[in-house]
């Protein structure tokens, strides 16, 4: 006998029109993902209410487009639109249509509040559901790249000198057609005017660039002065109490930029920051987010600090009102400590607790255990009267309790920006400007919180 094959046809036609939904499993996340979208809120969306022009795709059309693409690690709008050609499920989704890249880039642009609006309605659903996890909130930054080279940035000492050097330039070049102009002759191979306007226009972008490093600077001065002025009190408490304050006297901040202090011409509100484990610099932004046992992101916001000292306040307020009430616990790493972070989030602001406890590391710790660290361990004594708050943190983490808290940090917001980066693919933003980063990262974190409600479900279904 002769082996036998499955007959390959690409010629004839099909006798009757095929159903897309015979394509795709029932358990597909993209019926998952165009249920969640029928239940959300969408008159928020910008639409042509007047009925002119040419007829415009149905907003649930293009947010479940989106949140599935971004799901599925595609952003790009060109790549979105390539999409509804040849993934059998993003065309099940558009139902055979196929919204031009232009269109997606537009709806995606004009919908900041929508993209907020159902971000906080998925969050309202899982809590209905029974889903979020909320007693304690994780708290981490991660360095996403900005649609901007580094090597389109200027430090504010290098403005300053190429500032100088162009000016001299346009002296030379002056000089260089007076001289042409006594002796009645042309200057061969050179473009005066031309040569002028390029000049002139780079130290007008040079000078832009340095005043806005300049605001910058007293813009962070005026907000570091708050947390200055304190340090300066509490330290003249002490004296007033008879105790020696411990370390370094408090430096006033500066309203004078670091001469490193950096500008990007192609996005402006980007920074140069350290990514990875320290060792290169991207030009970046830094994405926040908040993540609950559950492993859903119910706070999310975009910083252009390198840095998260500063961000804890910040980002425990971004946290959504629809779950907030019921965080008890914060959770983060060394990067997030210092004390008027702490205080401000532990306080409301006339000086009463908030019912909120940050546990946070004031030191790196390794990640190898030593058999000792295996073994149990004995409550650590309590700090006496004259412990510094970083020594009162430090023991607050070494409690049972506190120890048992902080390893869900590792369970819980490391494998969200994991999963965003490595799985979803998510690794730098197509728009630039602080608000339309803002927007996408509300957009990224809105698609992973329906990736994994989606998780969740069939979870709870399997047990």
């Amino acid at each position: 006998m002769s082996a036998r094959f499955v007959d390959v046809d690409r010629q004839t036609p099909m006798f009757l029109p095929c159903d897309l939904r015979d394509w795709l499993p029932a358990d597909h996340i993209v019926h998952f993902i165009l249920d969640a979208v029928e239940q959300l809120p969408l008159h928020h969306f910008h639409v042509n209410a007047r009925g002119t022009g040419s007829e415009q795709y149905p907003p649930a059309l293009m947010l479940a487009l989106l949140i599935y693409c971004y799901a599925t690690g595609r952003f790009g709008s060109r790549t979105i639109e390539a999409a509804t050609f040849s993934d059998v499920a993003v065309r099940y989704l558009c139902a055979n249509r196929h919204p031009d890249h232009a269109s997606i880039c537009a709806f995606r642009t004009a919908n900041e509040p929508a993209f907020v609006a159902a971000f906080t309605h998925v969050l309202h659903l899982a809590h209905q559901l029974r889903l979020t996890r909320l007693g304690s909130v994780s708290v981490d930054g991660s360095k996403i790249a900005a649609n901007a080279s580094k090597h389109a940035a200027v430090s504010y000492q290098r403005a300053g000198e190429m500032i100088a050097q162009l000016q001299l330039e346009v002296q030379e070049l002056m000089t260089r057609a007076q001289q042409a102009d006594a002796q009645e002759t042309k200057l061969p191979g050179l473009d005066l005017p031309a040569e002028l306007r390029r000049r002139e226009h780079r130290v007008a972008a040079l000078q832009r660039a340095r005043q806005v490093i300049e605001e910058r600077a007293r813009e962070l001065a005026a907000a570091q002065q708050p947390e200055y002025q304190a340090k300066v009190a509490a330290r003249q408490a002490q004296r007033a109490a008879g105790k020696q304050p411990r370390g370094p006297e408090p430096v006033p901040p500066s309203a004078v930029p670091e001469p490193k202090a950096q500008y990007n011409f192609t996005d402006p509100e980007s920074k140069i920051m350290k990514a990875g484990n320290g060792s290169h610099f991207e030009q970046a932004h830094n994405a926040q987010a908040a993540v609950d046992e559950a492993m859903l992101i119910v706070g999310a916001r975009v910083s252009d600090a390198p840095n998260d000292k500063q961000e804890l306040p910040a980002s425990v307020a971004a946290i959504s009102p629809v779950v907030a009430a019921e965080v008890k616990n914060i959770l983060v790493d060394s990067g997030f400590y210092s004390e008027a972070a702490v205080a401000t989030v532990e306080q409301k602001p006339g000086g009463t607790a908030s019912g909120v406890t940050v546990y946070a590391a004031v030191a790196k710790h390794s990640h190898h255990k030593t058999v000792a660290d295996l073994l149990p361990q004995p409550e650590p004594p309590a700090p006496g009267p004259d412990a510094s708050a970083k020594e009162h943190m430090a023991h607050r983490l070494k409690t049972a309790v506190g120890q048992a808290l902080y390893r869900l940090r590792k369970q819980t917001v490391e494998p969200v920006f994991g999963i965003i980066k490595e799985v979803m693919g998510f690794r730098r933003f197509r728009l630039r400007g602080r608000a339309k980063v803002s927007l996408e990262w509300t957009l990224v974190c809105l698609s992973y919180n329906l990736r994994r409600l989606f998780t969740l479900k069939n979870q709870a279904a399997a047990g």
